[in-house]
């Protein structure tokens, strides 16, 4: 594998899924909720490791997290909530703008850094992450983040649809349930990315 000339650094951008409180940290609504967060600190450091790395060999670092209002929230999320049991006006809202739970947790975007507010489990949703990334003249994206089988997955699916080449860094991403985030990686594997880990991006980035 030419990981080098692949993800050279005129070519690619890092991107960073949803790392905020809420998603990765023992103070958030997902721990509150009671979902497993063991996987998460290490994946939390290797993001960390990657935008180190990333700035160093001069990759744009994206950051991407969901920001949501009463005016954004979605009438069939609400609705889904509601058909599972859970009345979304009885607690508190998910990375609520604004609030703690919407702060980033481990790698926090530097000054200058691109930081893009989604609504939904995609940025290519709701943003102009496209016009974005094409003005940075980017055409390859190394994605990490929370959660595998959601965000990262949805948005690392709507990246190859743009027509961009994507690795997805697997020990930089996590799961509540180690199946889920095995599952989830086969799936983008076999039909969306191509799969790394944070020491080759790192050694490709500073190879180059």
């Amino acid at each position: 594998m030419n990981l080098e000339h692949w993800i050279a650094p005129d070519r690619t951008a890092l991107v960073i899924i949803d790392m905020q409180v809420d998603f990765g940290s023992p103070e958030g609504l997902a721990a509150q909720w009671g979902l497993d967060l063991s996987a998460v600190p290490a994946a939390l450091a290797a993001a960390q490791r990657l935008a180190d790395a990333a700035r160093a060999a001069s990759v744009p670092v994206v950051f991407v997290g969901l920001f949501t209002t009463p005016e954004t929230d979605s009438d069939a999320w609400d609705e889904r909530m509601r058909r599972r049991g859970n009345d979304p006006e009885a607690g508190p809202a998910l990375c609520r703008a604004g609030s703690p739970g919407s702060d980033f947790v481990g790698p926090q975007p530097a000054p200058g850094e691109l930081v893009l507010r989604k609504t939904r489990y995609s940025p290519f949703w709701d943003t102009d992450i496209d016009a974005q990334l094409k003005a940075l003249e980017v055409d390859t994206l190394v994605i990490a983040g929370l959660t595998t089988e959601c965000c990262v997955a949805d948005t690392a699916k709507d990246a190859f649809n743009h027509d961009y080449q994507v690795f997805i860094a697997a020990d930089a991403c996590a799961a509540y349930e180690p199946d889920l985030h095995a599952v989830a990686l086969k799936m983008l594997d076999l039909n969306t990315a191509i799969l790394t880990d944070t020491a080759s991006v790192a050694v490709a980035w500073s190879a180059s």
